[in-house]
């Protein structure tokens, strides 16, 4: 069986090609399991070239996922981004419905590397920017003429390619809407994944492209605190609630991840930076979505911070300096 959706003809790939891709979906292939599915790694011949893809098996024991299929081949038949996973094609043939895209996870997903003391400030920062330019391109592109709200942002959803680029991936639940409408509530059951939802979808009934910077904005202090937004059985299972506490106490640097405050002692990051992403992350989790900013003022912030932390020149003779200046940015004057 063909699909019926002429639209997305040129993207369909034989059942027959993915099964000997993927050695008839070998465990031994399986790189990752989700809500809709198995994902395989594989390799496919596509005009004359083997490549490698990773191949979402839509798991149809269990119903549903179907429109969850067809959203995430929609959106990504039409996003072209370097920070944005991209699409091979799919099967839709013999009851299977699979997704096949380029397979950009060679370092795994931002969730496994939170707290990898490998991982530099300059590194974080990139991940961060990279993530916040696909954002942006999604929100305000007007070479598709809509917007995509992705709603799925959090740190599995980021993956790592062989460089530590990021690719976000996730489009299952994304939603379309007009560039001029991007602010406009859109009515929507709470989407998502617990601990980045928006607390103003409960208010609204619904979403928008400020939900997305929420969540965004809790990725934002995964990374500098080096753990998981969502930690079950822990006394502050939340991040969220509690780098807001932080923050507004001016206690921040007790909970930032302890190897990023040993490049501070080591010259290794700036100051500045830090406080320029800092003041960053914490916009985009305010409560009301009107106080949040923008994409494209958060990607000029994260690029500032990059830059100077790129620019940060250390001097061996004063040691101990950089992290004492940095407890000195969130130290209340009084």
């Amino acid at each position: 069986m063909t699909t019926s959706i002429p639209k997305f003809a040129h993207l369909q790939i034989p059942l027959e090609d993915v099964v000997n891709a993927t050695n008839n979906f070998a465990d031994d292939n399986i790189i990752g399991r989700g809500g809709l599915g198995h994902v395989y790694k594989g390799q496919l011949q596509r005009s004359g070239e083997l490549i490698t893809i990773s191949a979402l098996r839509l798991d149809r024991k269990h119903g549903g996922g179907v429109v969850e299929f067809w959203t995430e081949v929609s959106m990504l038949s039409d996003l072209k981004h370097p920070n944005i996973v991209s699409i091979v094609g799919f099967c839709d043939e013999q009851h299977e419905k699979i997704i096949v895209t380029t397979y950009e996870a060679k370092n795994g997903s931002l969730k496994e590397h939170l707290s990898n003391p490998n991982l530099t400030w300059t590194q974080r920062l990139k991940i961060c920017v990279g993530v916040a330019r696909a954002l942006s391109y999604l929100h305000y592109d007007e070479g598709r003429g809509y917007g995509v709200i992705h709603l799925n942002i959090n740190s599995s959803t980021i993956l790592l390619d062989k460089n530590w680029e990021p690719k976000l991936s996730g489009f299952k639940v994304s939603i379309k809407q007009s560039l001029n409408r991007m602010d406009q509530v859109v009515l929507s059951e709470p989407i998502g994944t617990i601990g980045y939802l928006d607390p103003e979808i409960e208010k609204s009934k619904g979403v928008t492209c400020k939900s997305d910077i929420y969540a965004f904005g809790v990725v934002l202090f995964e990374i500098l605190c080096g753990r998981r937004a969502y930690i079950r059985n822990d006394a502050n299972r939340l991040l969220a609630p509690l780098v807001m506490q932080h923050y507004e106490n001016d206690t921040l640097p007790d909970i930032i991840h302890p190897d990023l405050k040993n490049q501070m002692s080591g010259y290794q990051i700036s100051v500045r930076s830090l406080r320029t992403y800092s003041e960053t992350a914490y916009s985009c989790l305010k409560e009301e979505r009107s106080h949040r900013p923008h994409m494209l003022s958060i990607v000029n912030k994260l690029e500032k911070a990059l830059e100077k932390a790129l620019k940060f020149q250390p001097r061996p003779e004063n040691f101990e300096r950089p992290f004492l200046a940095f407890l000195f940015f969130f130290t209340p004057l009084s």
